[in-house]
């Protein structure tokens, strides 16, 4: 059975696409610990990668790496709420897919240092 949401087609589905997207950002910004300081980290550390990168790829590799991290806290995010929304008691699938979701933003954040490591002292 498909979503009652899923009919919109052309520009009208872009546009309710960003509105869903700004929602989402919002969301995540005011409910979100943990995307909030990742905001935060983020409009440090991509002006200081203009400063320090030496050539395009780095650049793309600085900023990338910086993005990545609330890329993949937003999707841990999701997976939380989700969770969290079919129900509150303790489960072992519950926390396991807590769990590995917090892995995934882990080794984001593992990437960001080593991305900016390398550049910076290599």
């Amino acid at each position: 059975m498909e979503s009652p949401f899923k009919g919109k087609t052309g520009i009208k589905r872009l546009i309710n696409a960003f509105g869903y997207s700004i929602s989402g950002f919002k969301i995540a910004f005011l409910k979100e610990d943990a995307f909030r300081q990742e905001v935060f980290l983020s409009i440090f550390l991509i002006p200081v990668a203009f400063f320090i990168a030496t050539s395009a790829l780095e650049l793309i590799a600085l900023i990338g790496s910086v993005l990545l991290v609330p890329i993949v806290e937003l999707l841990n995010s999701s997976i939380e709420a989700t969770v969290d929304r079919i129900s509150l008691e303790k489960h072992d699938l519950a926390k396991r897919a807590k769990d590995i979701g917090s892995a995934a933003v882990f080794l984001s954040l593992v990437n960001l240092a080593m991305v900016w490591l390398i550049i910076l002292f290599y």
